[in-house]
């Protein structure tokens, strides 16, 4: 290799680009250098510290978030500066706030550390924030994998609770089988491109744009399609799509509720993110192949989640069912960008709404959990809506937003990928789409039923059972008036997001 090349590799190493995920990774130390420095008793303090972090580094995200580097590669190639990129991070670094929020709220009843917890949620928050950036096969896989191993942690947080243990060991052992699935696939397009020389540089079957170039010159191959099939198959598992799905409801009631909103939310919203980028960058040459694989994956994702959610009474068995389907209206907007440019800002915004419904559901959910935090038969939410009204209008919102009524944010992102989907002409796929959100409706308001109408055949044997709240503290009540009024004014009115997703 030339000393000129090698110069260029190193000037290319650009360590105020990734700011952001450095902070997140020192802070993260910071709380375990804390938790040895400071006096037992003023350990609670700590996860605040967390807390301002994620803060400091949103708000410097945002102020520079007009800053973009027009699509410049740093660190050799391992990472592509973006718009998408900067979304990401925003999303990410919101939905973590939120999931702390969600673990002052549920830690407190356990005995279970708070301050390791939210170690592991600045590190995987910044291996997400990379992952969304990934610009090469290896930085893709090892952030993935960071990601992955801090979720099989979250997921069995709770070691005193036989569920948490079984979800972990579950999410362990598919998750295995899916990292094994996505590697295969990145060996397989690794052989297939090999390595090539372009003026006296070698570029390998890693790289994003080698990969791109070779599949445009050679778009039949098979290994390559092979290849990049099982990959998709591995980001998949991520998202909860069929037929990688299996893992959802067990894993769901068995997380702690922040670890389960984690999941619903950032986990899914990061495989779309590197599906998009796959999708319309990375294999966009194979478009004839994917465009039927993805819409069939839509497709039998949208009916498996709909159907399997009907007779759901776990709150948490339902979010992730649920979740199951709005992974299929996600994928039917993927689809749609491969030949409509703003699709993709679509699903963003999508992302965007489902996360403020999702977090507000799950924060209504966390106020009204046991200790062992397995989640609430629908039946317990009897007389929520009398007893704890706030608490009730909160769930109404969240509930009608993920069910997509108007004028809800939630319905206006279905209704954008709905018209992404008709102008990509995905007729027959927009129709299961439709009946999936009519067969949303019949168990997203049974939920809203249990909370405001229906009453228990007997009353008195849910009386010991029914969901009693101590006085929200004001942070609380503030958190989840904030995520409700987003919902309700972006129904109203997008353009504060539009505007700078639909590019």
């Amino acid at each position: 290799m030339s000393t000129e090349l090698l110069k260029a590799i190193a000037d290319s190493n650009q360590w105020w680009a990734i700011g952001p995920e450095i902070i997140l990774a020192c802070a993260a130390l910071g709380l375990l250098v804390l938790e040895i420095v400071l006096p037992k008793d003023q350990h609670r303090f700590i996860p605040a510290f967390a807390i301002l972090s994620l803060v400091m580094v949103l708000a410097a995200v945002a102020f520079n978030f007009d800053k973009i580097w027009g699509g410049e590669e740093i660190f050799g190639g391992l990472i592509r500066l973006s718009s998408a990129g900067q979304v990401a991070r925003i999303f990410f670094l919101l939905s973590s706030l939120l999931v702390l929020f969600l673990a002052s709220i549920c830690l407190p009843r356990t005995r279970m550390p708070r301050v390791e917890f939210s170690h592991i949620v600045l590190v995987v928050t910044a291996a997400l924030m990379l992952l969304a950036q990934s610009n090469h096969f290896e930085m893709f896989f090892v952030a993935l994998e960071t990601v992955t191993i801090g979720f099989y942690i979250l997921v069995s947080y709770f070691r005193d609770s036989a569920l948490s243990l079984e979800a972990g060991l579950k999410y362990l052992v598919l998750g295995a089988l899916s990292s094994a699935i996505l590697l295969f696939g990145i060996v397989l397009i690794y052989g297939a491109v090999g390595r090539v020389m372009v003026e006296d540089v070698v570029h390998t079957g890693f790289e994003y744009g080698t990969v791109v170039e070779f599949l445009r010159q050679h778009p039949d191959n098979f290994l390559a399609t092979a290849g990049a099939l099982l990959v998709i198959g591995g980001v998949a598992f991520k998202i909860g799509a069929f037929p990688f799905q299996i893992w959802i409801p067990d894993v769901y009631q068995g997380a702690p509720t922040p670890v389960t909103a984690f999941l619903a939310v950032s986990s899914k919203a990061a495989g779309f993110a590197v599906l998009l980028v796959l999708v319309n960058q990375v294999f966009a040459p194979l478009a004839s192949v994917l465009i039927p694989v993805l819409s069939l994956m839509a497709a039998a994702t949208i009916i498996f989640g709909n159907l399997s959610a009907l007779n759901q009474r776990n709150d948490k068995r339902l979010m992730g069912l649920s979740g199951v389907s709005h992974a299929g209206y996600l994928l039917l907007g993927v689809v749609a960008s491969l030949t409509v440019p703003w699709a993709g800002g679509a699903v963003w915004f999508y992302l965007f709404t489902y996360m403020l419904a999702s977090m507000a559901a799950f924060g209504v959910m966390a106020h009204l959990g046991r200790t062992e935090d397995a989640g609430r038969e629908l039946d317990d939410y009897h007389r929520l809506a009398k007893d704890r009204p706030f608490l009730g209008a909160i769930l109404a919102v969240a509930v009608g937003s993920l069910a997509g009524i108007p004028p809800l944010a939630g319905f206006m992102g279905k209704l954008l990928l709905f018209v992404a989907a008709f102008q990509a002409h995905l007729y027959w796929l927009l129709a299961v789409a439709i009946i999936g959100v009519v067969l949303s409706i019949f168990y997203y308001f049974g939920w809203i039923k249990a909370a405001y109408f229906e009453a228990p055949s007997s009353v008195e044997a849910h009386q010991s059972d029914a969901p009693v709240a101590p006085v929200i503290p004001w942070v609380s009540v503030a958190t989840l008036t904030v995520l409700a009024l987003a919902t309700v004014l972006l129904g109203f009115y997008q353009a504060p997001l539009t505007s700078w997703l639909l590019k």
